[in-house]
């Protein structure tokens, strides 16, 4: 199968997403208005009959003081991972980023390669014995994935340095999704732990309501986002970075980004954002008070935003990164034993991968960034 690849326009990127079922919102055009800070390009694959078959964007992030770029696809590019004929696809890709000043190139195979259920990981965080998700036996796992490793790394890709463990890729290599197909909305709230249900339940005695919010209450959700990142010891993006989000992506699809809060007797205790691509829905950034936590405001969230996203028809609610440790006192042990109440289940996928198109630049930028 022989493929051509060349620079196409944001409208063609945009029809060829709005053809497939789901793509990561960082696959999609608008992405590049919220990175603005870097350079982008969209990407086209074209089979021999001129019909487009993959996509991708394309961020290039120039090096200090050098005409040279690192060209990143996020959680990209958008093509037939499966395909047997691998190489077929990336070469070009290489070839084409190589000639626009690439030094090195990032991607993320939108490929996942193992799943845990809610019962194998409340299992997993009981035994002593294990540590990290991986030492639970996974509930699936795609033998196809592995295929895909083995060829990336025959023809030179690297894997992000840690292995994958966690947080320690640029996106998260573990994330926590709930799945929506073919099955109604009675079997995801019963999929629910106990807690999650009494929670909600005590939120609805409390008088919890939740909301959507628009462009005008971003200071608000910034507001309870800025306490969130004092009280979990995180640096905050500004108020500017969301209105940018929101603006870029509802620009392009007027139901990409959405706001929620919860209010409890009129004040806005919790909030969160959500994204939406085709059958694929994230909640992507989430905040809360200090106060009035007794009253389960982001329980109550989560399930209307969950509603929300199965009356849009998504095939899936993915509450985005988790690490990967069970250890209790991991800081981010909060996080999956939050996300695992929901009965879905922990996906890891295969992370991200390096290709050195100039060696010895691509070991000053490790250096420049371990020294950041």
């Amino acid at each position: 199968m022989s493929l051509t690849l060349r620079t196409i326009s944001r409208q063609q990127h945009l029809a060829y997403i709005q053809s497939l079922p789901a793509a990561s919102h960082m696959q999609v055009p608008a992405w590049a208005d919220v990175k603005a800070e870097w350079r982008s390009e969209n990407l086209g694959w074209f089979d021999k009959t001129g019909q487009m078959v993959g996509a991708g964007l394309v961020l290039y992030r120039q090096l200090p003081k050098i005409k040279r770029y690192l060209a990143y696809l996020p959680e990209g590019p958008v093509i037939n991972w499966y395909a047997p004929n691998l190489e077929d696809w990336l070469q070009p890709m290489l070839d084409h980023l190589k000639k626009q000043g690439a030094f090195s190139v990032k991607m993320g195979p939108p490929v996942v390669i193992r799943r845990w259920g809610a019962d194998a990981i409340k299992k997993g965080i009981a035994d002593p014995d294990a540590k990290r998700l991986r030492d639970v036996e996974p509930t699936f796992i795609e033998p196809r994935a592995f295929e895909v490793a083995d060829k990336l790394r025959r023809m030179g890709w690297q894997q992000g340095e840690d292995g994958g463990a966690g947080f320690g890729d640029v996106q998260p290599r573990y994330v926590f999704q709930v799945p929506l197909q073919n099955r109604s909305l009675e079997d995801v709230h019963k999929g629910f732990n106990q807690l999650w249900r009494r929670n909600i339940k005590k939120a609805e005695k409390a008088g919890v309501e939740v909301v959507q919010g628009g462009y005008e209450d971003l200071p608000t959700w910034q507001h309870l986002y800025e306490i969130t990142a004092e009280r979990d010891k995180f640096r905050p993006r500004p108020l500017s970075y969301f209105q940018r989000m929101w603006t870029a992506l509802n620009t392009e699809d007027p139901n990409r980004m959405r706001l929620y809060f919860a209010i409890h007797e009129g004040e806005a205790v919790a909030a969160a954002t959500m994204l939406i691509v085709g059958g694929h829905v994230w909640y992507s950034y989430g905040a809360s008070a200090n106060h009035k936590r007794e009253v389960r405001p982001s329980n109550a969230m989560q399930w209307r935003m969950l509603r929300d996203a199965y009356a849009l028809g998504a095939s899936v609610y993915d509450l985005r990164g988790i690490g990967d440790s069970l250890d209790e006192s991991d800081h981010l042990f909060g996080l999956i034993q939050f996300k695992v109440g929901t009965g879905g289940q922990a996906a890891e996928y295969l992370g991200e991968w390096d290709f050195p198109l100039n060696k010895l630049l691509h070991k000053a930028l490790d250096i420049y960034m371990s020294r950041r």
